[in-house]
């Protein structure tokens, strides 16, 4: 090779190497278990430990657990990557707000489905909607700084898996209509269910259809179960305040993230006057979170103690 062409040849090598990293060892999943890890860390500013996080030390602090560094503030994380549109946003994707009225001030990481997971200051480390009037307000736009691998879809039984979701930790709708089914006592001989899902051999058919029967669980507006996704504190407390058929109580608590007028509030504040939630223990109670297996079993068993 001629002398001259060397530095040519050298400078194309560094440019090449520009834009988004390749995650190429992190999955999607491993990026979202790693960020569920911190759900609950109280929101302290400049936080960047599991004592308190802001929100850029929160995404600051989840990219590095995946071998990725990146910038330390919201602001100079949005001058990372690439940008992307709304419409076109995968999971691991960095989205940025405007929360100050000072351009970017705020920053999370997407989740899909419309959600993404950040340190907000009233919540801490918690999963948000996108769709909620607050946040589509003060949307800025997103960055891709590093691409996550997508992971196969893992087939169980007749049903399909997030495979996002750890349900070694997290639990699933219908592990909670087996648990209640068991727990209730229920007669679940009965397995030709009302959901376009669910068939007549899964395990949990004669349980989802003894709670459907109940008005526990009615499906979304598809008719469907969704035996195999999450369910969220909110619902959660629809689900129990349903399966008991609790009443509220003389004791009231008082949640700051649970606002009058929205559809699960009074299913949380019977939840609460009932003892059998107590929230985050930061004042909130985190309805869009999801109920992990642990909790589930709490949650159950105060529920049958007050019969």
């Amino acid at each position: 090779m001629k002398k001259w062409l060397l530095p040519i040849f050298a400078s194309f090598m560094i440019f090449s190497g520009a834009g988004a990293d390749k995650a190429e060892a992190a999955t999607q999943s491993q990026l979202t278990n790693t960020a569920y890890k911190y759900i609950g860390v109280p929101y302290v500013y400049g936080g960047t430990t599991t004592s308190g996080l802001d929100c850029s030390g929160f995404t600051q602090l989840v990219f590095k657990q995946l071998g990725i560094k990146i910038n330390r503030t919201s602001a100079s994380q949005y001058s990372q990557g690439t940008a992307v549109s709304k419409s076109n946003l995968q999971v691991g994707d960095l989205v940025f707000y405007n929360t100050s009225g000072k351009g970017v001030s705020h920053v999370g990481i997407y989740i899909g489905n419309n959600k993404f997971i950040h340190s907000a200051t009233s919540s801490g480390v918690t999963v948000t909607s996108m769709s909620t009037s607050y946040w589509a307000k003060r949307y800025v736009g997103a960055k891709r700084i590093a691409t996550f691998e997508a992971d196969k879809v893992q087939q169980v039984a007749s049903e399909i898996k997030d495979s996002s979701i750890d349900f070694t930790v997290y639990t699933s709708r219908s592990e909670v209509a087996l648990k209640l089914a068991k727990v209730m006592n229920l007669d679940v001989t009965n397995t030709k269910s009302p959901f376009v899902d669910v068939k007549e051999d899964a395990k949990y058919a004669g349980a989802a259809t003894a709670l459907y029967n109940m008005g526990v669980f009615t499906g979304d507006k598809n008719g469907k179960f969704n035996p195999s996704s999450p369910l969220t504190r909110s619902q959660m407390a629809k689900v129990l305040v349903e399966a008991f058929d609790l009443t509220m109580t003389n004791k009231v608590v008082n949640f700051t993230d649970v606002k009058p007028g929205s559809w699960d509030y009074d299913y949380i504040k019977i939840l609460a006057s009932n003892g059998i939630t107590i929230g985050k223990g930061n004042g909130t109670y985190g309805g869009s979170d999801y109920v992990k297996i642990s909790q589930l079993n709490t949650f159950v068993e105060r529920a049958q103690n007050l019969k």
